[in-house]
C-alpha cells in the first residue's frame, strides 16, 4: 500500500503537500459517507445504525445492497480501532442468520425485484477508518473463505475535501474466469424472476466465445489489479466498485461480448457499431458506456478505454 498524497498549487506556483486529518466525531464520517454512499462505495443505502436484536444486542453502522446485488454490513471508526473488523464480521455472520428480515427491509426500500435479485453466496464488510495496522490485515485474512473485506482509509483534506483509499480487499475466493461448458449458455437482455444466485450458480463462457474473452480477460486483468467475480448474469472487473462488467451474447443473429465500462460516455468519441451510451438504459451489470467486442480487432480497440476506466477508478 502506498500512501494517499494529495497536493495543492500555491500563488506563486508551487506544489505544497496538503496535510490530512481526521474528522472529530465518528458520526459525521459515517452521516458523510451515507449521503453519497452509491458515488463512494457502490453501495445503495438501507439503514443507519440497524439494531441487531435483543440477544446479539448490537447496532450496524449503515447497511446497504452493492451494485452486484451482494449484502453490505459498512463499520466506521474514526481513527483506529483494532476490534472494527471483528466487530463487523460478527455483524455479517448475524445478517446472515436473519436473511428474511434482510429482504424485507430490501424489498421496503428498494423494491421487490431487487429483494428477489440479493445475493448470498458471499456477503461484504466495508470498514472505514483513519488507519489500519498489519494486525487489522492479518484479521481480515481470517474472513476469506465465504466474505469479501474491503479495508478503507479516509482522508480529511479541510472542510470540503474528502479522499476515501482502498488499501486491502480480501476477496472471499481467487478471482478467476468461469468454467467454459460444453455446450453454448444463451443469456437475454432480461434477467430472469428470482435473479438471485445460489452457492452453484454463475455465469458460464458460451463456447464459440471462449477464444474472444480469453483475450478481453487478459486485457482487462492487464490493465491494472482488478478482482474478477464471476456472477450469475455477468461478471465483474472490480476495485472498491465495479470498474467493468462482462455479458455474453450467442444468440444466432447477436454473437459478442458487451462490455460496460465505468466511464462518462461524453469524455468518449462514440463510434456506431462499436461504442454507446447506455445511461438511463437498463442492462444487465455496471458502467454507462457499453464497448461491443465481436473480434479480436475490437479488444485491441477496446484497450484504450479499459486503461482509462481502470485509472480512473
Amino acid at each position: 500500500m502506498t500512501d494517499l498524497k494529495v497536493f495543492r498549487r500555491n500563488r506563486e506556483g508551487h506544489e505544497v503537500e496538503l496535510r490530512g486529518s481526521m474528522m472529530t466525531r465518528e458520526r459525521e464520517l459515517q452521516r458523510r459517507v451515507e449521503k453519497a454512499l452509491e458515488a463512494m462505495l457502490g453501495v445503495r443505502f438501507l439503514a443507519s445504525e440497524y439494531p441487531t436484536g435483543p440477544w446479539h444486542q448490537g447496532r450496524i453502522d449503515t447497511l446497504g445492497l452493492d451494485e452486484n446485488d451482494t449484502p453490505v454490513v459498512i463499520e466506521f471508526k474514526r481513527g483506529r480501532d483494532a476490534g472494527v473488523i471483528t466487530q463487523a464480521t460478527s455483524y455479517l455472520v448475524w445478517l446472515t442468520a436473519h436473511r428474511h428480515e434482510f429482504e424485507a427491509l430490501v424489498r421496503r426500500q428498494l423494491g421487490p425485484e431487487a429483494a428477489e435479485a440479493v445475493d448470498w453466496r458471499r456477503p461484504r464488510v466495508i470498514c472505514v477508518a483513519g488507519e489500519f495496522s498489519r494486525h487489522d490485515r492479518a484479521a481480515a485474512s481470517l474472513h476469506q473463505r465465504d466474505r469479501r473485506v474491503d479495508l478503507v482509509r479516509y482522508r480529511l483534506f479541510g472542510p470540503e475535501l474528502l479522499t476515501l483509499q482502498l488499501v486491502e480487499t480480501v476477496p472471499g475466493f481467487a478471482g478467476a474466469a468461469p468454467p467454459v461448458p460444453t455446450e453454448p449458455v444463451v443469456e437475454t437482455d432480461r434477467a430472469p424472476e428470482g435473479a438471485g444466485a445460489s452457492a452453484n450458480e454463475q455465469v458460464e463462457v458460451p463456447g464459440g466465445l471462449r477464444e474472444l474473452y480469453r483475450e478481453l480477460d487478459e486485457a482487462l486483468t492487464t490493465a491494472g489489479e482488478l478482482e474478477v467475480i464471476p456472477l450469475k448474469h455477468y461478471i465483474a472487473y472490480k476495485r472498491l466498485l465495479n470498474v467493468a462488467t462482462v455479458i455474453f451474447r450467442s444468440s444466432a443473429s447477436h454473437r459478442a461480448i458487451l462490455l460496460y465500462l465505468r466511464l462518462d460516455p461524453d469524455a468518449v468519441e462514440l463510434e456506431e457499431g462499436f461504442t454507446r451510451d447506455v445511461r438511463g438504459k437498463g442492462h444487465l451489470g455496471t458502467g454507462d458506456l457499453e464497448v461491443r467486442i465481436a473480434s479480436s480487432g475490437d479488444v485491441e480497440k477496446a484497450v484504450p478505454l479499459i486503461r482509462r476506466a481502470v485509472e480512473e477508478s
